[in-house]
């Protein structure tokens, strides 16, 4: 297959994904479309049998699959930008081994809606909450479509974003926070993409109203399990990086103040995190 023949590649970061991997796998082979994919997966030095799953699927399906074996842990965001430039689609589908996707028309559906949609850079869609054992935490009753700019992420919105989501643009401005060093500092990469994304390209997301693929809650995952106060003290942290490290008009510094003061400022004089308190209204007001 060659370089200008493929409309879409699958990026995959896995690590200690045995038990899931082969969904999301299986997942990416059963899709639909009328133009061709690639599927690449970045395993982080996983010290499971995830790796032998792949290769499992990889000689089973020579040719569809390429692994990216680090030979050390590399952690989430490196392990994604080695993945990202071996893509060579003109547009690149995210999803994370312990996910996967359950409509085999979920690429073409994107790819036509960014191909006739130039002002948009990003297509997600809705997903479904799973646990462990694939039950169902959570759907939306009542998917609509959404439409997420740059503003509104900066204040916080991002409904139906998940990774397992989101096909965007295969361009150089999507990718520029790669090279910024405080992208490795943040806990949120994915927040932190879709920000960059869409202000270095002026482009808005569009979230398809249809439920297309689940996101996994288990005990093992990066985020979704961790205990409440880290998870916030996390997120208080990639706030900081986010109102330092991104422009935004007075309306906008207005907007993030309010967005600290509502979500944020009770938690952290609650844990007696003053001078960190200080800092951020200091840096707002």
């Amino acid at each position: 297959m060659n370089n200008e023949q493929v409309m879409v590649s699958i990026c995959c970061i896995t690590y200690n994904h045995e038990n899931f991997i082969a969904e999301a796998i299986q997942s990416f082979l059963m899709q639909e479309a009328n133009f061709n994919y690639e599927i690449i997966i970045g395993d982080d030095c996983s010290t499971d049998k995830t790796q032998a799953v792949i290769k499992l699927y990889s000689d089973t399906y020579p040719g569809r699959i390429k692994l990216i074996a680090s030979p050390t842990n590399l952690g989430t965001h490196k392990n994604l930008i080695n993945c990202i430039t071996q893509c060579s689609g003109k547009y690149i589908a995210l999803c994370e081994g312990d996910d996967y996707w359950i409509d085999e028309h979920k690429l073409q559906k994107q790819v036509t809606f960014l191909e006739n949609n130039p002002d948009f850079i990003i297509c997600c869609h809705y997903h479904k909450l799973i646990n462990s054992t694939n039950k169902t935490l959570y759907v939306h009753p009542n998917p609509t479509p959404l439409v997420h700019t740059y503003v509104d992420l900066l204040a916080g919105k991002q409904e139906e974003t998940k990774t397992a989501t989101v096909l965007y643009r295969n361009i150089s401005e999507t990718h520029r926070l790669f090279f910024t060093p405080w992208f490795f500092d943040c806990f949120a990469g994915d927040k932190m993409f879709k920000l960059s994304a869409t202000q270095h390209t002026g482009g808005k997301i569009y979230v398809i109203p249809e439920v297309m693929s689940c996101y996994r809650n288990h005990e093992g995952g990066i985020w979704s399990m961790i205990n409440a106060k880290v998870r916030m003290e996390r997120v208080i942290s990639d706030f900081n990086l986010i109102i330092k490290n991104f422009t935004y008009p007075a309306i906008g510094k207005k907007k993030l103040l309010l967005l600290y003061i509502k979500r944020y400022l009770v938690f952290e004089l609650q844990n007696k995190r003053f001078r960190k308190a200080y800092n951020t209204l200091k840096y707002l007001l």
